[in-house]
């Protein structure tokens, strides 16, 4: 899979979200919001790697991982996500928020409530996930 298509699923996975929350599917609307960073991520791990290059091979099974935390580590951005925050508490809530979901959200039931705030911090606030990683992938 190369960089340009994850970035492409995360977008559609985005507007699948949407789309889900607009007919009053809030748990699956959820569940694909939360894969859209899942891809947003992987994009940056993409951009990472090197042409030619023979990849570590804990790096390549690392990031076979559903863990947001752990892909924006393996991705070099936690650094760049810490020093943002003091000057940007909002992106400190989405990412805290975000990285709550898992894929197991896909057995869950979630709230209007619920799937509404992790589009938004995914998407809709000036300071959202999604557009702070379309900046790195």
């Amino acid at each position: 899979m190369k960089r340009q298509d994850l970035r492409e699923l995360a977008l559609l996975r985005l507007k699948e979200a949407q789309v889900l929350f607009d007919n009053g599917c809030w748990a699956g609307a959820y569940y694909l919001a939360g894969y859209a960073i899942e891809c947003a991520l992987k994009a940056c791990i993409a951009k990472r790697t090197e042409r030619f290059e023979f990849p570590d091979l804990k790096r390549v099974k690392s990031s076979y991982t559903h863990d947001l935390v752990e892909l924006l580590r393996i991705a070099g951005l936690t650094t760049l996500l810490t020093e943002a925050v003091p000057s940007d508490h909002e992106l400190a809530l989405n990412w805290a928020f975000v990285t709550e979901w898992s894929e197991r959200a896909q057995y869950e039931q979630r709230s209007e409530a619920d799937a509404a705030k992790i589009l938004e911090a995914v998407q809709n606030r000036r300071y959202a996930i999604l557009p702070w990683l379309k900046k790195h992938w």
